[in-house]
């Protein structure tokens, strides 16, 4: 329906996160003349890279992979490790405001409620905790894929008589772990940088494990300029579209169960050396698909852990003989010396799925077996309500009253990861059923970033006032998600991409897992056609 005769929203869109996403969809609406404001909860720019400061944060993809392709950006930046720390990438978003004037069309510490569509006006009402409230023709989410931390309901945590925090709320001053007994609670990504970084200062560390994950080597190391040859950059950027998951390797194309043992040793050899995600992202196309290949990867990697190990209880615990899950199935985490941490005399490993924590008390936690576990300082590395979590954080409803929260409750519906039937004018990136949790956070802010603002130039171009994906649409978007995401082993693993590691969240395939190069086909294909599966007015 047409807008309301005269009404003039206060902006063109208005995003939420001011992390890659927010900051991409900024600079680029702005340069094609759009009024845009951001609403950011954090202090200042960075996203997740302004709230996980914890001890040991950084990036698990490597540089230049891990910043925007703008030469104007990165041709006078210069990183000082191949996997940036979060002090370093804190620099980085400084560095992009120099260059950007960034800051003049954000609104920091403000937390965004609730966002509600209008059907007269074809515009959104955004409303933050305040109450203070603006109108927008767009109304973008960036809120990424890891903004809604997973605090567990243990009993008694609010009587813990230390500091105790989830890795994404480090406290801004830090944490003095010099001395003390600390305990840290999950061992993914976050928990597994916590734990190898305060090891070596604290009086004595328990870790808290309730499965153990398939860690990689790292492989960090200290970059000088000379290391960044900048003349390689945009081949590097143009490869990323052309790889599944946006990074410098594809997959192999040959079976790991139809080569024979010397190729597929010697192969398994190269990736392990290469470090990074490659063992992960760049192995045999089928490791993630059929068993007996992912079964190979699992044991060459527990080959190359078990020795670095020297108590066998704890080696069982940490590489089990038997796969807990399917390699792959769960986030891969990067280490730089995890496994030689549980040599240390002070350090112990405690079994939380055979011996769960049962309550936490003020000076410690006692576990099922009735011990009491000594602690001054408590963190929780307890993973996030992924992908859709921070978008359902915000009470969002669209037209004629429709409740996201509502639409959602039993599964997630997107067209192409980027829109949602029934919200005109809503998108969102790095979200539900995109690349998201296979293309890291700069890639994604640009593919999707450029679909979204090509979009409004659209709308403007035509002089239309909406966009609203339709219901077929969604459904066979859906349809072509889970068509992927079944082929794989994923749904056999409780994880972050199906849900399951939330409890009542409803299990599906939460990511697009077709590979980017299909990805971007795709969505490019539905802007050359005039947009079919939209109603645009």
């Amino acid at each position: 329906m047409p807008a309301v005769a005269g009404f003039k929203p206060d902006y063109d869109a208005i995003i939420i996160g001011a992390g890659f996403g927010g900051v991409y969809l900024l600079r680029r609406l702005r340069e094609q003349g759009f009024k845009v404001l951001v609403i950011e909860e954090a202090g200042d720019l960075g996203g997740v890279w302004w709230w996980n400061r914890y001890d040991g944060a950084r990036t698990d993809s490597k540089i230049p992979l891990y910043e925007f392709s703008d030469k104007n950006l990165y041709g006078d930046w210069t990183w000082t490790e191949k996997y940036p720390g979060w002090a370093e990438l804190q620099a980085y978003f400084q560095h992009l405001e120099k260059k950007l004037q960034l800051k003049k069309d954000i609104c920091f510490n403000t937390r965004v409620e609730s966002a509600e569509f209008s059907d007269s006006s074809n515009s959104w009402t955004v409303t933050a905790k305040n109450g203070t409230s603006f109108t927008a023709r767009n109304f973008i989410l960036c809120t990424g894929f890891a903004s809604k931390p997973n605090i567990p309901n243990f009993k008694g945590l609010d009587t813990f008589g230390g500091i105790w925090c989830h890795t994404s709320k480090w406290p801004r001053e830090g944490i003095d772990f010099r001395g003390k007994r600390a305990g840290v609670v999950g061992n993914g990504s976050s928990g597994l940088q916590v734990i190898q970084e305060v090891a070596p200062v604290v009086e004595h560390l328990t870790v808290f494990q309730r499965s153990p994950c398939c860690a990689l080597p790292m492989r960090q190391e200290k970059m000088s300029a000379n290391q960044q040859d900048k003349n390689k950059y945009d081949d590097i950027y143009k490869l990323r579209h052309k790889t599944f998951a946006g990074i410098e390797r594809e997959f192999n194309p040959k079976s790991a169960v139809e080569v024979s043992d010397e190729e597929r040793t010697a192969f398994f050899e190269e990736i392990w050396e290469e470090g990074g995600l490659t063992f992960w992202l760049g192995n045999y196309y089928d490791v993630i698909i059929n068993k007996e290949s992912n079964r190979l990867a699992y044991d060459f990697w527990r080959s190359k852990v078990l020795p670095r190990i020297s108590d066998p209880a704890k080696a069982e615990l940490l590489a089990p003989k038997e796969p807990p899950y399917y390699f792959g199935t769960k986030r891969a985490t990067l280490e730089q010396r995890y496994y030689e941490v549980y040599n240390q005399s002070n350090v112990d490993l405690v079994n939380a799925r055979a011996n769960p924590i049962t309550e936490v008390v003020k000076d410690g936690v006692i576990t099922a077996d009735g011990e009491l576990h000594k602690l001054d300082i408590l963190i929780l590395g307890t993973g996030f309500d992924s992908v859709t979590g921070g978008i359902l954080a915000i009470e969002v409803t669209g037209s004629n009253g429709q409740s996201l929260q509502e639409k959602w409750k039993n599964g997630t519906w997107t067209s192409m990861g980027l829109t949602t039937s029934g919200f005109p004018n809503m998108f969102f990136l790095y979200g539900p059923q995109g690349p998201t949790s296979f293309c890291n956070g700069p890639t994604c802010a640009e593919i999707q970033g450029d679909w979204i603002v090509d979009t409004m130039k659209y709308l403007r171009s035509k002089n239309l006032v909406a966009i609203d994906a339709t219901s077929e649409a969604e459904k066979a978007w859906k349809e072509q998600v889970e068509m992927y995401g079944n082929a794989t082993l994923l749904p056999e693993t409780a994880s972050e991409y199906m849900g399951t590691n939330i409890p009542g969240k409803p299990k599906e395939v939460l990511n697009y897992m077709g590979g980017l190069p299909n990805y971007i086909q795709q969505i490019q294909e539905v802007q050359q056609k005039g947009f079919p599966g939209f109603e645009v007015y």
